[in-house]
């Protein structure tokens, strides 16, 4: 390749990005790449189109990509435009609110909020100007996009509260509720590669109505917040505060952890003496976790050691996801030589929660999403709050949940993939989603939170070892009652994402007539909604069996994912191994049918 072979647009671009680019390293990258390019790379030439393609999309999941240089990326250019229309939009809504309009008294305070709440009165609402709150982790680039959105949102006259240190989504999504913020950022890319970052957005306060206080974005706030940012917008020209912004009072992940001891249920006072291993897999989730199960009465849990600080290289994981292979290796291997009972972590923003237990047959096992999610919906339901409380689960997700519900005569709601819909369900007691994601405490965390949720499931264990009986044991005895019920997905990556048009397009031309054997006897089209739920792009497979398939392209990478359940009825104890060995092998029969329909 030679230099004429180089579009003088993209090279232009790349150049103005580099001038006004306030990061060293970013500033350097491209201009190396630039330097590369134009002598002839064509792989230099190919990142430098890849990173101005297009800029970022700003939707419900907020921002999330690899860090670098240009619009496609994270970067302090990316996020100091986000944050200035972020501010743009939280002072418009402000300004079209009719007169009296404002939020409830803050809805997460209590007599312990003295400790880090800015002061707040019913007559001073109306008039103080927006508040937000913004949180970060420990990834490369997290404190420094953190700062700049402070330094951005006070030179626009937001009330901007930072918090104090590097803390899991679950507190950010705390304190908005806690602050009574009227938003909140968090700086965080989850469980993604370790190259990546992202910025999510919370609405609370004046910004929602009382289902939405404290949850993340949803349509329309997403498109109107988008609208707002200037993609184009010369870094130098967004106003910058060299200070103005809080910082909170480090009490406030004290705070968090008083609120959350106050989710177990004061009557059920058995022992708490459970050998655990914990992992926050490089994460965040170290700073919080152990000191919460000593506040709430618990030994402190043993931390993998290799794992327990914060490091953004994530250096002992192939994928900082606990459903990865590989990445729960240490954390067993730290069971089997304690002699665990209980095996917890969290990825590494802490939102998320996976458990592992000692099996008789296997010696650890990971539990799923959904026997996660049905073990603790089934102990939280005797006692939800309020009464008459929802539990719910994304429409991707089991439905034992709902059978089981539907027995004990407790409510149950459906929603869309995410938690910012599980959030949103009227009167929630508890929601889950099968990707590890639990609200045990609504109306203390408005999304999912692996932390809390981790302490639940201890409460359970402990509360069953008191009986002599585990985990294993309580699903034994949902299978005998509703069926055993085995869940899994089959995801197909692709390099391009006009391929999952193509391939959802494909399936809804030529729906398949049958999968693993079973007869199709129900397909739903969710786009034209389901059961009251928005349209969504995504399909749905009932089989004869009573088997199901939901196919639907991945918000947040370019794959399709396909959830997959099947039910086998047992009558007995005794049957139990063979119903799972047979739910097992109709799951993998199942997988390879939906790919063969999808051309795999």
């Amino acid at each position: 390749m030679t230099a004429v072979d180089i579009d003088p647009a993209l090279i232009a671009a790349a150049v103005e990005w580099a001038r006004q680019d306030p990061d060293d390293g970013d500033r350097a990258v491209l201009e190396a790449e630039i330097a590369a390019a134009q002598a002839g790379d064509g792989a230099a030439v190919a990142s430098l189109a890849s990173r101005f393609a297009g800029p970022l999309e700003f939707g419900t999941a907020g921002l999330r990509a690899e860090e670098g240089p240009g619009p496609g990326r994270m970067n302090r250019v990316v996020v100091r435009r986000t944050a200035a229309g972020l501010a743009t939009y939280l002072l418009q809504r402000l300004a079209a609110m009719a007169p009296g309009e404002s939020a409830d008294a803050p809805a997460g305070a209590s007599a312990d909020s003295a400790v880090d709440a800015p002061a707040n009165t019913a007559a001073g609402q109306e008039s103080r100007p927006p508040r937000v709150v913004v949180g970060y982790d420990a990834r490369r680039g997290s404190k420094t996009f953190a700062l700049d959105s402070a330094a951005v949102f006070a030179a626009a006259g937001l009330e901007t509260i930072l918090l104090p240190s590097e803390l899991p989504t679950p507190v950010l999504a705390f304190a908005v509720r806690h602050l009574d913020a009227d938003a909140g950022v968090m700086v965080t890319a989850s469980h993604n590669p370790p190259a990546d970052n992202g910025y999510k957005v919370y609405l609370g306060g004046r910004m929602t109505d009382e289902a939405g206080r404290g949850a993340q974005i949803t349509a329309p706030s997403d498109r109107d917040i988008a609208g707002c940012i200037d993609h184009d917008a010369p870094v130098d020209s967004i106003p910058l505060a060299a200070d103005g912004w809080t910082v909170a009072d480090r009490g406030i992940a004290a705070s968090y952890r008083l609120a959350a001891c106050r989710v177990l249920d004061p009557e059920r006072t058995g022992h708490r003496r459970l050998n655990v291993v914990y992992t926050p897999l490089h994460g965040v989730g170290g700073a919080v976790l152990p000191d919460l199960f000593e506040d709430a009465g618990f030994e402190r849990p043993y931390t993998v050691p290799e794992q327990a600080e914060p490091d953004p290289s994530f250096p002992t994981v192939a994928f900082p996801n606990p459903e990865e292979p590989g990445a729960m290796d240490l954390a067993l291997a730290a069971a089997r030589d304690r002699g665990a009972d209980l095996v917890i972590a969290n990825d590494p923003d802490a939102d998320r929660l996976a458990l592992a237990v000692p099996d008789p047959a296997a010696g650890w096992r990971m539990l799923t999403g959904d026997e996660v999610g049905v073990l603790l919906g089934s102990h939280l339901m005797a006692g939800l709050r309020p009464a008459g409380a929802v539990v719910g689960n994304s429409v991707v997700s089991s439905r034992l949940l709902s059978r089981v519900a539907a027995d004990r005569g407790v409510p149950h709601e459906t929603t869309l993939t995410g938690f910012k819909w599980i959030a949103r369900v009227p009167g929630l007691g508890f929601g889950y989603e099968e990707a590890l994601g639990y609200c045990v405490a609504p109306e203390m965390v408005r999304d999912k939170d692996g932390m809390t949720a981790a302490l639940v499931a201890a409460e359970l264990a402990a509360e069953l070892a008191d009986q002599g009986r585990t985990l294993l044991d309580a699903l034994d005895e949902i299978a005998l009652h509703f069926g055993v019920v085995a869940t899994g997905q089959l995801s197909v990556r692709v390099a391009d994402l006009a391929l999952l048009d193509a391939m959802m397009t494909r399936l809804r031309l030529a729906p398949p007539a049958t999968l693993a054997g079973q007869d199709v006897v129900e397909t739903v089209d969710l786009t034209q909604g389901y059961r009251d739920l928005p349209g969504t792009d995504a399909l749905m497979y009932t089989t004869a069996d009573d088997s199901r398939v939901v196919v639907r392209p991945s918000g947040t990478e370019p794959k399709l994912k396909c959830y997959l359940e099947v039910v086998r009825p047992v009558e007995a104890a005794t049957q139990l191994p063979g119903a799972r060995a047979e739910a097992s092998a109709a799951l993998a029969e199942l997988s390879a049918s939906i790919g063969a329909a999808l051309g795999q």
